[in-house]
């Protein structure tokens, strides 16, 4: 797997609704009510009108920060997309939004923090280059060493996603692998995040995963919260077709 190499591995509104009465008022009549005076000419009264909702904000067509060279990678029935923005080419931290396609544009879940790998991003991944790939790439399958938490892409609990040792920052790895999300880079979709299986053959690396954040960067995988991955675990839906986008951001956006 995508590991350091001195590490142990044995195998991540109440709806406010604003009613206007919909007749006169119960208690004390109010002006708006009130029966025209003997006096004036009758005239018929008319209730206030109410003021027009605004017009809910436009989604974006394209995935935000996402230029015309990945955009047009995209599956064409894919409707969920987690989008990874690293801070830098060569930067290990970044960010990421889950996006939904809702037929008019997409909507934007919350920001979460992320790590990447040691040396940053490159376009043409290969073992050992501590670097992570940019691309557009399916998600399928997850697992983890604990229980499912609800996911809904088969998910493989196993006690092969133990890892022990330390990182580049000398940070425990333990747990790292609870949860994990496998990235359709190099691997077979619709196999356990296990299969050491490498299509394009072992020198392009493998075992690209989301994962739990141990508090360092990574061998060329993302990581986040665990929190954040149960999350990301119970929101990823196959039926959408789900994609990652990742890269830094000066590479998302060509």
């Amino acid at each position: 797997m995508s590991l350091p190499r001195h590490a142990l591995v044995g195998l991540t509104a109440l709806l406010l609704a604003g009613c206007a009465p919909a007749g006169p008022p119960s208690g004390p009549v109010l002006d708006a009510w009130a029966a025209p005076s003997a006096a004036a000419p009758s005239s018929p009264t008319r209730p206030p009108v109410a003021a027009a909702r605004p017009a809910p904000p436009e989604l974006p067509r394209r995935l935000p920060g996402v230029g015309p060279q990945l955009a047009a990678a995209l599956p064409a029935g894919a409707r969920q997309a987690l989008v990874v923005t690293g801070d830098g080419p060569d930067s290990s931290t970044g960010h990421a939004v889950l996006y939904r396609d809702d037929g008019d544009g997409w909507l934007a879940g919350p920001t979460w923090p992320t790590r990447n790998a040691l040396r940053g991003w490159t376009t043409d991944h290969h073992v050992n280059d501590l670097r992570s790939p940019v691309g557009v790439f399916t998600l399928s399958d997850a697992g983890g060493s604990r229980p499912d938490p609800g996911s809904r892409l088969p998910y493989n609990r196993s006690g092969a996603f133990t890892i022990s040792g330390t990182g580049f920052e000398d940070e425990p790895l333990a747990g790292s692998f609870d949860y994990v999300v496998a990235v359709d880079y190099n691997r077979v979709p619709g196999s356990s995040p296990l299969d050491p299986r490498r299509p394009r053959g072992g020198a392009h690396g493998g075992g690209i995963w989301l994962h739990v954040d141990h508090g360092g960067p990574t061998h060329g995988c993302v990581s986040m919260s665990e929190d954040l991955m149960r999350e990301l675990l119970l929101a990823l839906d196959p039926a959408l077709h789900p994609v990652v986008v990742m890269g830094d951001g000066e590479a998302l956006a060509r």
